[in-house]
C-alpha cells in the first residue's frame, strides 16, 4: 500500500503543473469565446474557479487520499467533464472547442491510454449534456480574430508543459532502467559482478585480446575451508569474510579490472592489458592482505586464499579454454596445500597447460 501511495503521489505531482498551466491559460480562450454570448455572472465565476482554484483542490485531494493514483484518475475525468461543459457553453466555437477537447484527450491518452481516453470522452459528453440542459444546444461556427489570438497561449504553453513532464519522466525511467540493469548484473552480497555478467565480459575480453594481440590474465580465487568457517562461526561471519574479500578486490584492482563472484566462496578477476608476472604480483598482494585479516569479534579466525591464474594465449579457441586453464590452476592450488597461487602457462609445442605453484 505504501508503495502504491508513493507511486500515486509521484503521478499527482507530475500532473499538477500541466493542469495549473493548462487551465490557467485555457481560461483566456474560454473568456474570449464567452464574451459575445452575454452569459450570467455565475458562469464567469465558475470559469475562474475551474481555472485557478480547481487545480489546487485536485492536488490536495490526490495527495491526501489513501490511493492517490485512483483519485487523480477521477480528477482527470472531472477535467474532461468540465472541458465538455465549456466546449458546449461557448456554443462549440470551432477553435476554442477543438483546443479544449484536444488538450483533455491528450491528457487522458498520456496518463491512462485508450481506457482513460474512452472514459474521458464519455465524461466530455456528459459535460456537453449538462451545458445543453442549462443553455440549450446551440452552435456558433464563427471564430473572431480576438478568439484566435486568445487560443495561442494554451496552444503554445500547454504542450511545452506536457513536454517537460514527459521529458523528466523519460529521464527518470532511463535512470531506473540503468539501475535495474546494474542490479541484474551485480551480486547483492558483495557488490561485484555476478556469475553471468562476469562470463559475458570474459567473452568480450577474449575477443579483444584476439583482435588486438594484447596481454591479459584471469584469476579464480577460492576462500580456503570456507564451509567450516560458516559451520563454526555462522553465516553472518561467513558473509563478512566474503564482503571483506570483495572490498580488498575493489581496493587493490584498477578501474579497468573486472571482479565478480563466480559462485559460493569462489571469485573471479579479469586483468586486461596486464602481463602474467604483474597479475601474479597483484594476486599475491590480495592473498597477503586476506591472510592478515582479523575479525574484530573472532580474533582467532584466519582466512587464506587459493588462486588459479592464467594468461591469455593465442592458441585458445574460445574464452572457455582460457577459463579452463585458470580452473585447473586453482584445482592444483587447492590440492597442493592451499594458501598459494598456481599459474597456468602454455606449452607452445604441445599446446597444453602447465601449472606452476608459486
Amino acid at each position: 500500500m505504501e508503495n502504491q501511495r508513493g507511486k500515486g503521489l509521484s503521478f499527482a505531482r507530475r500532473i499538477y503543473l500541466p493542469r495549473t498551466i493548462g487551465l490557467g491559460v485555457g481560461c483566456i480562450s474560454v473568456a474570449a469565446a464567452l464574451s459575445p454570448l452575454h452569459m450570467p455572472f455565475w458562469v464567469w465565476a465558475l470559469m475562474l474557479v475551474n481555472a485557478f482554484v480547481w487545480p489546487h483542490i485536485a492536488y490536495q485531494l490526490s495527495t491526501r487520499a489513501n490511493f492517490p493514483y485512483k483519485t487523480e484518475r477521477r480528477n482527470l475525468l472531472c477535467d474532461s467533464l468540465c472541458g465538455g461543459f465549456w466546449a458546449a457553453t461557448v456554443q462549440f466555437n470551432p477553435l476554442t472547442a477543438v483546443t479544449i477537447l484536444a488538450m483533455m484527450a491528450m491528457n487522458n491518452v498520456a496518463t491512462g491510454g485508450l481506457r482513460l481516453f474512452m472514459l474521458g470522452t464519455l465524461a466530455q459528453a456528459a459535460g456537453v449534456m449538462i451545458a445543453w440542459l442549462l443553455f440549450g444546444a446551440t452552435f456558433n461556427p464563427t471564430t473572431t480574430p480576438i478568439q484566435i489570438w486568445a487560443c495561442l497561449p494554451i496552444l503554445t504553453l500547454y504542450p511545452w508543459a506536457v513536454g517537460m513532464v514527459c521529458y523528466r519522466l523519460a529521464i527518470k525511467l532511463s535512470e531506473h532502467k540503468r539501475a535495474l540493469s546494474a542490479l541484474s548484473r551485480t551480486d547483492s552480497l558483495t557488490g561485484l559482478l555476478n556469475h553471468g555478467a562476469w562470463k559475458d565480459l570474459l567473452q568480450l575480453q577474449f575477443h579483444h585480446c584476439r583482435e588486438h594481440q594484447l596481454p591479459a590474465a584471469i584469476a579464480l580465487i577460492d576462500i580456503d575451508h570456507f564451509k567450516p568457517i560458516n559451520d563454526t562461526y555462522g553465516h553472518i561471519v561467513g558473509d563478512s569474510v566474503l564482503r571483506q574479500l570483495s572490498a580488498e578486490l575493489k581496493r587493490n584492482l584498477r578501474e579497468c579490472d573486472l571482479a565478480g563472484r563466480y559462485g559460493g566462496d569462489e571469485f573471479c578477476v579479469i586483468l586486461p592489458d596486464m602481463p602474467l608476472h604483474q597479475a601474479r604480483d597483484v594476486m599475491e598482494r590480495i592473498r597477503e592482505v586476506l591472510h592478515d585479516y582479523r575479525h574484530q569479534e573472532i580474533p582467532e579466525l584466519r582466512v587464506s586464499l587459493s588462486i588459479g591464474l592464467a594468461a591469455y594465449h593465442p592458441s585458445f579457441t574460445d574464452a572457455i579454454a582460457w577459463l579452463d586453464d585458470a580452473d585447473k590452476a586453482l584445482y592444483t592450488a587447492k590440492n597442493t596445500g592451499r594458501n598459494k597461487i598456481c599459474v597456468a602457462t602454455r606449452d607452445t609445442e604441445r599446446n597444453t597447460a602447465v601449472t606452476l605453484a608459486i
